[in-house]
């Protein structure tokens, strides 16, 4: 698989170097993500690539794979970040989980109350304890570069009913990722969690295979998902959908400390740009979910409470499954907290 990726790597580059570029680059740095250009993660490394650019002069280019022309799973492009056939990749947790399941501490539900909260935690230190971890844990060949976002929040879709209590959920075939916190917490709802890859999701739910999804509208909307018989949203807000921002710790210490610098206010450009994208597009995508026919329900503060009451044994399973997870569970409630306690004085301050 590795050698399909490096003759693809190398074809592309002899196609580049025909081509020719406005700068005489010293150095290029392949980017990939496993979506398409209308996703927050092509937002984020428009960016990322004019900043890099621009702020080297031309020294460095990025070279941006969309789709999966370089590599089509987690497993397989973290692996090729660690060999250096690719230099950066994102992911979300769960694309990540089978190498570091402790980052699935983002998919905990009703942790963060909103993006400010979100977007300080993972502006803050808790990304860099992260990244210290998964140096260790990868033997220093991968490095967390940033977080951003990929969606917005997740909420309960379905193609049956409106969602307004834990029973709602219950037997309902509901569509997680391949990772093991998502089908614990569909279970725990009563659920019954079915792993489908993301390009066979819409098929899934126009044929029945699945019922019920938990995604942002972005997604939800980019998908057609209404096409495939999603009628009703239920906006819980259970997780924030994390965007893992990896790079090859080699390719990274390959770099001067200048053109280090220079990467990290890349990512820290790309960060702001993915928090902002999802923010921007939801306003077209409920707009398009209602003209479609959906029904949009917005629990009562009393019924989101209901929600987090009900999720209380999937704390539980993480702390005593998840490797590591005790640690981080601890890092990131700290983290959150920390966070709400700034957030709340900011507001209290601005009111004055």
């Amino acid at each position: 698989m590795i050698s399909k990726t490096l003759k693809a790597l190398l074809l592309a580059s002899a196609l580049a170097g025909a081509a020719g570029g406005a700068f005489a680059q010293d150095i290029v740095l392949r980017a990939t993500a496993n979506s398409n250009e209308n996703d927050e993660d092509y937002d984020g490394l428009v960016v990322f690539k004019n900043y890099v650019e621009n702020a080297s002069n031309g020294q460095i280019g990025v070279e941006l794979f969309i789709g999966t022309q370089l590599c089509a799973k987690g497993d397989e492009c973290l692996a090729g970040l660690a060999d250096g056939s690719i230099d950066i990749y994102i992911s979300t947790s769960g694309g990540a989980a089978g190498l570091f399941p402790y980052i699935q501490v983002l998919d905990l539900p009703y942790l963060m109350s909103d993006d400010r909260v979100a977007e300080t935690v993972l502006e803050g230190d808790f990304t860099r304890k992260l990244r210290d971890m998964v140096l260790e844990d990868s033997d220093s060949k991968i490095r967390l570069m940033t977080i951003g976002n990929t969606g917005g929040w997740r909420n309960y879709a379905n193609t049956r009913k409106r969602i307004a209590a834990p029973a709602d959920l219950a037997g309902m075939k509901m569509r997680t990722v391949p990772a093991d916190l998502p089908q614990t917490l569909a279970t725990t709802l009563g659920a019954a969690p079915t792993p489908i890859p993301w390009p066979e999701l819409f098929t899934s739910l126009q044929t029945g295979v699945v019922e019920g999804t938990a995604n942002g509208i972005t997604d939800i909307m980019s998908m057609k998902f209404t096409d495939a018989g999603v009628k009703y949203l239920t906006l819980d807000g259970h997780s924030y959908m994390g965007a893992f921002w990896w790079m090859g710790n080699d390719r990274f210490n390959s770099l001067t400390d200048t053109q280090k610098q220079v990467v990290l206010d890349g990512f820290a450009a790309l960060q702001q740009a993915t928090f902002a994208s999802p923010k921007r597009k939801e306003i077209q995508a409920y707009a398009d979910f209602r003209a479609a026919g959906g029904e949009i329900y917005v629990p009562s503060a009393e019924e989101k409470a209901a929600f987090k009451a009900a999720v209380d044994p999937v704390f539980d399973w993480f702390r005593n499954n998840v490797a590591r997870g005790p640690e981080v569970l601890d890092l990131f409630n700290a983290a959150v907290a920390e966070a709400q306690a700034k957030v709340d004085a900011d507001r209290a301050a601005d009111l004055k």
